[in-house]
């Protein structure tokens, strides 16, 4: 009875962060594509970009892609999409911290990282 309560309190927060990170990196990664939201390619840390074997243009659509296919994910599994998007948000944050002046943005990635971790963990619990 006791899990039963605790695993309906869970439930609309977690569908919350499941929507909001199944639909977040769609949108951010179609962005990737048309650079209405901001211009992405000013968060590619130029010292990586002489490294990449294809233009910041190319690299930030491939990002693109991924983010989409991880949203996709999220919305189909939470706990796997949630682990994927933890991950994926704590390597860009470490790299936004790399000789960048995006603290404040590296910050908000990580925890956003934690909050889809944190999902990926509930989602266990609700499932």
């Amino acid at each position: 009875m006791e899990s039963s309560i605790k695993s309906q309190s869970l439930t609309q927060p977690f569908n919350l962060l499941k929507f909001t990170f199944g639909i977040v990196p769609i949108v951010a990664g179609a962005d990737k594509f048309v650079n209405l939201l901001t211009n992405w390619q000013q968060y590619v840390n130029p010292s990586i970009a002489h490294y990449l074997p294809f233009s910041v243009p190319v690299f930030m659509m491939i990002v693109g892609v991924i983010e989409i296919i991880a949203g996709i994910i999220v919305l189909k599994n939470a706990e796997i999409g949630g682990y994927i998007v933890a991950a994926w948000l704590t390597v860009i944050a470490l790299t936004l911290l790399l000789g960048f002046n995006y603290v404040d943005v590296a910050v908000r990635d990580l925890v956003m990282a934690i909050s889809a971790f944190s999902m990926a963990r509930i989602s266990k619990i609700i499932a």
